[in-house]
């Protein structure tokens, strides 16, 4: 299940008040254990607090609204240290992290690249591959990509602070 276009922009503008942007809403799952995910983010990272204003006003207009004709729950997160990029804008934004990119089952030339992104240029993502060079990829046939989280050097960091 997918909600109508009016009701996104409606829950975009709620996060938007509170200073964030709706990333992407997403439905998991089926039935009663159905899981709303709205994804949301701010130019400071997002706030237990702001997540939660999101997360009142959110349940609020959807259950005016009467988007979703059976029991779910609503969440409301950050994307996370190693988020999903979602638009052509993230592809821009994150130009110079790791990444890893999952491509769809069809594409049969390589099925998961890592490495640097390079950019995105017309419908080509190119990324500095760790085995190949640099790797073109095409847009639509990503299936996902993540931005690559160096635990390593976040736990040496955490252990150098105490």
């Amino acid at each position: 299940m997918k909600l109508d276009q009016e009701t996104v922009d409606q829950i975009a503008a709620i996060a938007a008040d509170e200073g964030l942007e709706l990333l992407t809403t997403e439905m998991v799952g089926h039935g009663p254990k159905a899981v709303l995910r709205l994804v949301v983010d701010g130019p400071d990272g997002v706030s237990l607090d702001q997540c939660s204003a999101v997360s009142r006003q959110a349940s609020a207009l959807l259950d005016v609204n009467d988007s979703i004709h059976h029991a779910y729950t609503l969440e409301v997160s950050s994307p996370g240290l190693d988020r999903k990029l979602y638009s052509r804008e993230d592809y821009t934004r994150f130009t110079g992290q790791r990444v890893k990119v999952k491509m769809q089952p069809s594409y049969r030339e390589h099925r998961v690249v890592t490495g640097t992104l390079l950019g995105i240029a017309g419908g080509m993502i190119q990324v500095g591959d760790d085995d190949r060079g640099s790797t073109d990829l095409p847009f639509d046939q990503v299936m996902e990509t993540r931005i690559e989280v160096d635990w390593d050097a976040i736990m040496k960091e955490g252990k150098n602070r105490q």
